[in-house]
């Protein structure tokens, strides 16, 4: 297989994996349909961001000291669900809070950099993504690639993950999915904290020594 054709298949394969739902679509939908256009797209390049230095780090071997040090990976699996799950109680509590029509981004809200941030921390929270990385640069990276798939790999992952989710801010900060979300914000709020924390919880369960659960 040629070099470029080793690309467009890796990126295929992190296309594939970004459209897959999961705890940063939950939330860059949420930010975009509760806040605004511009938070959603700050969500979105934290999401990039997060993505890139995974990426970066399995391309220099983070995925295979973490399936080679055990106890490493269960600790950041038991760390990020924390994480989730206190994400997860946060839009719960917020659930029952009022969102102005007139208001496209409340003060609640935060700037660019605290959705940025937030998004970040998220999407670092899962060290699954790693592992994802790693197995994708595993299976279809050859032992010895040629430079310059190594240098642009990871910006075409950014690009891809920033993309993804730039349509996805987009398309739930219309007005019609916004005008959707303030007629049932305290359930749809409700079901995203319950997926938030059960995505969390799930990580926990996963980290923890089997024993404890026996």
């Amino acid at each position: 297989m040629s070099s470029m054709a080793v690309f467009f298949s890796v990126i295929a394969a992190v296309f594939i994996g970004a459209v897959s739902p999961g705890p940063s679509f939950v939330l860059v939908s949420r930010i975009a349909v509760s806040r605004s256009r511009k938070a959603g797209l700050a969500a979105a390049f934290g999401m990039g961001t997060g993505s890139v230095i995974f990426a970066t780090l399995a391309l220099f071997g983070l995925s295979a000291l973490l399936m080679k040090v055990e106890w490493l990976y269960l600790a950041l699996k038991v760390g990020g669900g924390l994480y989730l799950i206190y994400v997860g109680i946060r839009i719960w509590r917020s659930a029952a809070q009022d969102l102005p029509i007139d208001m496209p981004a409340t003060p609640a809200a935060g700037g660019v950099a605290r959705n940025f941030l937030f998004a970040l921390g998220t999407q670092l929270s899962n060290p699954k993504t790693a592992i994802f990385y790693g197995s994708i640069f595993a299976a279809l990276l050859p032992a010895a690639p040629v430079p310059w798939l190594l240098f642009v790999v990871p910006p075409a992952v950014f690009l891809v993950e920033v993309g993804w989710y730039t349509v996805v801010t987009i398309a739930f900060s219309s007005n019609r999915p916004r005008a959707l979300y303030l007629g049932a914000k305290l359930w749809i709020d409700r079901v995203a904290g319950a997926v938030m924390g059960a995505l969390g919880a799930r990580l926990v369960a996963e980290g923890l020594p089997r024993h404890i659960w026996r």
